[in-house]
């Protein structure tokens, strides 16, 4: 018993002093050198990573800012106020630019030489006597009566009265002279000139006035396009990810196979491109220019993303879900289609919204297979000749007018637009349907 008590003795005394040495070991001060110096790189690293993201964010409202900035102009027009009078004769031979023009010279009389009146004609769009025949048509009761229309102004005046255009500098360096910008002021005096909002910009095609350009047959042509895109590798892209993680046995063949897909991914655009300038015009003569081509092409682009996002989306559905339904009797095929596609539909979608987001905004393989053709007609099918969104961007940007530096800007809000609606939209539909096993 003796024994036993200086035993139990001696063994709390080896642990006091184990606690001792402990607590002097991390009481010394090396390890508190060590432990400061170990928070200060967490702190560094913390820091670093904060810098990080507010550089990407200042940069991110650099980039938007400029955009806006520039773009946000080309939401409205500058239009004046004319009283025309619809001469039935004119008006029968389609003669509307001379009534336009006879309403704006009586608005200033006092210009009467051949020169300060073609300056006068200047202030007018081009469009402007369309404006006015599609208003005749509408209501043929209103000829030979005196009328109060607004029609486009040019795009040099929308740009002046934008403040685009100066005043105060010398006329030589200006795209206005003297006659219109007085003719503009006598305009506005009597309150004949107003910034509208730019419905043109959503209802019209491409055009070589700035002031008549708009991008609704880039949408279309953009729809039209992701609906050949979504009806070919969506369908094609699920099922080959179903048969190659579901299916397909695990060989060389299908290794060789998820090489390939893996590289495909990562292949530039135009590649795709080219593929589709060689194949579908060159060897299948397709139509040059339409949707139809457009769409086989980001087809072949978007596979890769879609077949490699459904398969995550597969994978992540537990095996106990396959074991169950193969338990109680189901086949394989009706364990995939009752019950791990249902579940992995969530993950589907979101990388399926995702590869159409990225057909949208590419325009490297349509400029490969013509559609940077100029576009004026809105296209109605699958062949006609259209262009797409990012494309248009890509031709105005490249036009030396100041009044398309502003429209390509506001194309590339609405093509944003698009793209954070699409994203937006997947990780919605993920929040809703995404199961956490």
């Amino acid at each position: 018993m003796t024994d036993l008590v200086q035993q139990d003795v001696r063994t709390q005394e080896t642990r006091a002093m184990s606690v001792t040495a402990t607590k002097s070991r991390y009481q010394s001060a090396e390890f508190s050198d060590r432990l400061r110096r170990r928070y200060a790189a967490e702190r560094r690293f913390r820091l670093a990573g904060m810098a990080a993201v507010g550089i990407a964010s200042l940069m991110l409202v650099v980039l938007l800012g400029s955009i806006v900035g520039k773009g946000y102009t080309a939401f409205w027009q500058t239009q004046i106020r004319l009283e025309v009078t619809l001469d039935k004769t004119q008006v029968e031979e389609g003669n509307y630019m001379p009534v336009l023009r006879q309403a704006l010279y009586a608005v200033v009389p006092e210009v009467t030489d051949r020169a300060g009146r073609r300056s006068l004609n200047e202030l007018l769009s081009s469009g402007a006597p369309y404006q006015l025949e599609a208003m005749v048509k509408a209501n043929p009761s209103i000829v030979g009566t005196k009328q109060t229309v607004w029609v486009l102004a040019d795009d040099e005046v929308d740009q002046f009265m934008k403040g685009f255009i100066r005043r105060d500098v010398p006329e030589s360096e200006r795209r206005l002279n003297d006659i219109k910008i007085g003719a503009l002021d006598k305009l506005a005096a009597a309150g004949a000139v107003k910034s509208a909002f730019n419905t043109t910009l959503f209802t019209a095609g491409d055009s070589r006035e700035p002031e008549q350009a708009g991008i609704w047959g880039a949408i279309v042509g953009s729809f039209l396009t992701l609906v050949v895109t979504m009806l070919l590798s969506v369908p094609i892209g699920i099922a080959a990810a179903v048969y190659l993680e579901e299916f397909a046995p695990k060989n060389r063949w299908t290794d060789l196979i998820e090489v390939n897909i893996n590289n495909l991914a990562a292949v530039p655009s135009i590649i795709f491109g080219l593929l589709g300038l060689a194949v579908f015009l060159g060897f299948f003569g397709m139509p040059r220019s339409a949707p139809l081509v457009g769409g086989l092409v980001m087809a072949l682009m978007t596979l890769p993303v879609i077949i490699i996002a459904s398969r995550v989306a597969l994978k992540a559905v537990p095996p106990s879900i396959r074991e169950a339904a193969l338990g109680v009797g189901a086949s394989p095929l009706q364990t995939v289609a009752h019950h791990v596609l249902p579940l992995a539909m969530p993950g589907i979608l979101t990388g399926t919204i995702i590869g159409m987001a990225r057909a949208l905004g590419e325009t490297a393989p349509l400029l490969m297979i013509g559609m940077v053709a100029f576009i004026v007609d809105i296209p109605h099918g699958l062949t006609d000749s259209a262009t797409a969104l990012p494309v248009q961007i890509y031709m105005w940007a490249d036009s030396p007018e100041r009044a398309f530096t502003e429209r390509t800007s506001a194309a590339i809000l609405v093509l944003l637009a698009f793209l954070i609606l699409m994203n937006g939209l997947a990780v919605f539909l993920r929040k809703k349907f995404e199961r956490r096993w």
